[in-house]
């Protein structure tokens, strides 16, 4: 069901009124509230963490925890546009957080420099929403089904050179309304003809539909069955990105790291090895993504991050203001092609 707003929250002060006007127009007053009522997690303070960040501070959350044991290096520093230029050495979190708390003083942003490997489960509890970049896929994994467990909503993303992604996993039944067009009666007049008396959608008013959508888990969603005639004959229209995010996601568990620009030859052989090894176990060719990938992955290009960050605060502000469809549950950006596309995986 639809979230409800409590008694006590139904003002709203005038800074926040002014604040928050345009959105307010958009997507409405209970909408901002729940959005105002709700606590993130953000994990990993590169390129896509910091534009995650901004958006979400814009937006207007209550609170937001960005969580990054690393420091800061010439390359951090360069991937994203909260670290001050003189902050080499320091936690990248701590060094983000000045600048994204000037952003929107009514969001109370704080900064933790621990590893996430190392928080125990209940930490994630205390948040609406967890968003982890950055992370191996095991760790993800733990989280997504930690988070399950509390109906917490679990975003992931990360953006490899000119290629990004997300996924979202909102739980077995996430409400929200959309606003849709109003369908009007026809005329009931005898003498009116058959065309009068049927439903017509009226374009000037507009009603809030109620919907239901399932999610699975990140696990199924990466663990696909691909030796199933189904699943083979929808192979064409897949995406191949979601090839490369599992090809990526393997290098960063074997290596603890991606690939660095800086050992670009051994880690080309490295991600060909893997992705040979990753598509045979699938029961698929590695025709599927072919070898010119490894020249493209490399790294965070600051306007991919833009995109795939725009998008993945835009899921995260719809799924906690339980407004507007979400994406389901894949988001795929390909910088080279400069589209994106959403594709559903995993059990239905």
């Amino acid at each position: 069901m639809i979230d409800t707003i409590e008694k006590e929250d139904n003002l709203i002060s005038e800074e926040e009124a002014a604040q928050y006007d345009r959105q307010i127009r958009l997507w409405g007053l209970d909408a901002q509230k729940r959005l105002r009522g709700s606590r993130v997690l953000l994990v990993g303070l590169r390129g896509l963490g910091a534009e995650v960040a901004k958006n979400l501070i814009l937006a207007g959350v209550k609170g937001l925890t960005l969580l990054d044991h690393e420091q800061v290096t010439q390359e951090s520093r360069y991937a994203q546009f909260l670290i001050p230029v003189d902050a080499d050495g320091q936690n990248q979190a701590q060094a983000s957080l000045e600048r994204a708390q000037l952003l929107n003083p009514m969001v109370e942003v704080k900064a933790d420099t621990d590893a996430v490997e190392s928080k125990p489960d209940d930490f994630f509890f205390q948040f609406d929403a967890v968003c982890l970049t950055r992370c191996s896929k095991d760790l993800m994994v733990r989280v997504d089904q930690l988070c399950a467990s509390r109906n917490i909503k679990v975003f992931c993303g990360d953006v490899y050179g000119y290629h990004g992604y997300m996924f979202s996993d909102l739980g077995q039944e996430h409400h929200y309304v959309e606003e849709k067009p109003k369908v009007v009666k026809g005329s009931n007049k005898a003498n009116d003809g058959p065309e009068a008396k049927k439903l017509k959608v009226d374009p000037n008013e507009t009603t809030m539909v109620k919907k239901t959508v399932s999610f699975c888990s990140l696990k199924a969603a990466l663990e696909v069955d691909w030796t199933n005639e189904k699943a083979k004959n929808n192979l064409k229209r897949i995406p191949v990105d979601y090839f490369l995010l599992q090809v990526l996601l393997k290098f960063r568990t074997d290596k603890g790291r991606d690939p660095q620009p800086d050992s670009f030859a051994e880690d080309s052989q490295l991600l060909l090895q893997i992705r040979n090894d990753v598509l045979e176990t699938m029961g698929l060719s590695s025709e599927l993504l072919p070898n010119t990938f490894v020249s493209y992955c490399f790294s965070e290009m600051a306007p991919v991050c833009a995109v795939v960050g725009g998008v993945l605060g835009q899921e995260i502000v719809k799924a906690l203001s339980q407004r507007d469809a979400p994406h389901r549950n894949f988001f795929f950006f390909d910088g080279l092609k400069g589209s994106g596309v959403v594709d559903y995986f995993g059990s239905k």
